[in-house]
């Protein structure tokens, strides 16, 4: 394997404004996720893609060196992920290193740790598009999510007649905290039309994700119950 892995962490965020340097308990959001990653990867094979300089000097305080600033055409609310990810690709290719599998972890979720990185890792085989970190989904469309149909009725999204939820199929929700991708197949489709793609399942607390104010209390409250 010749892993890439790419942290994205933009400078602008709605939600939580700054959060990627923000501190959470007793470090800023991103070292998580670089802490996490450093115990699976060298150095070199980590890439912090960011458009912002504050964010660029924290991580290199850390010791990561940060190899460029994202364009301002990728720093936007409008940018895909699809297209940072491809950018980090052709700037380690312009440099001699030609990755063949790409490591995606979002620095929204502090409690993915290096050992379900190497969990997913070892899921991982050269003929999959992606394994990807997943959770079991409270809102399952056998049970309790609706659609309207063209009358304006409510229907459920997917149609069966499981009268307990238990015995409805298991769903899986894509997590945002592990994403392990085939280069080759990242270049010739977006991630969303993956179709060899494994899971790997995380608990809800490892997979808690930040992205509002609420979220980051909650990821407060978890972090003191790990002192407790």
């Amino acid at each position: 394997m010749k892993p890439l892995v790419v942290i994205p962490a933009r400078g602008g965020s709605k939600g939580v404004p700054r959060k990627n340097i923000k501190v959470l308990g007793d470090k800023s959001l991103i070292q998580y996720t670089i802490d996490a990653a450093k115990g699976v990867f060298k150095d070199d094979f980590i890439c912090v893609s960011t458009d912002d300089i504050e964010i660029k000097s924290v991580v290199e305080n850390l010791g990561l060196k940060v190899p460029f600033l994202r364009p301002s055409e990728l720093a936007v609310d409008t940018s895909g992920t699809y297209e940072v990810l491809l950018h980090a690709i052709s700037y380690y290719e312009s440099e001699g290193y030609f990755p063949d599998t790409l490591i995606l972890l979002q620095p929204t979720s502090p409690f993915r740790t290096s050992k379900h990185i190497q969990a997913a890792l070892d899921l991982y085989q050269e003929e999959l598009d992606m394994v990807v970190s997943v959770k079991e989904t409270k809102s399952n469309p056998y049970y309790i999510l609706f659609e309207e149909d063209s009358n304006g009725y409510l229907k459920k999204s997917k149609e069966a007649n499981f009268t307990r939820r238990q015995d409805c199929p298991k769903v899986w929700e894509y997590n945002g905290a592990i994403y392990i991708i085939n280069v080759n197949a990242l270049k010739a489709k977006t991630i969303s039309q993956f179709t060899k793609v494994r899971k790997f399942v995380m608990d809800e607390t490892a997979s808690h994700d930040i992205d509002t104010l609420f979220d980051w209390k909650i990821a407060e409250i978890i972090l003191q119950d790990f002192k407790e």
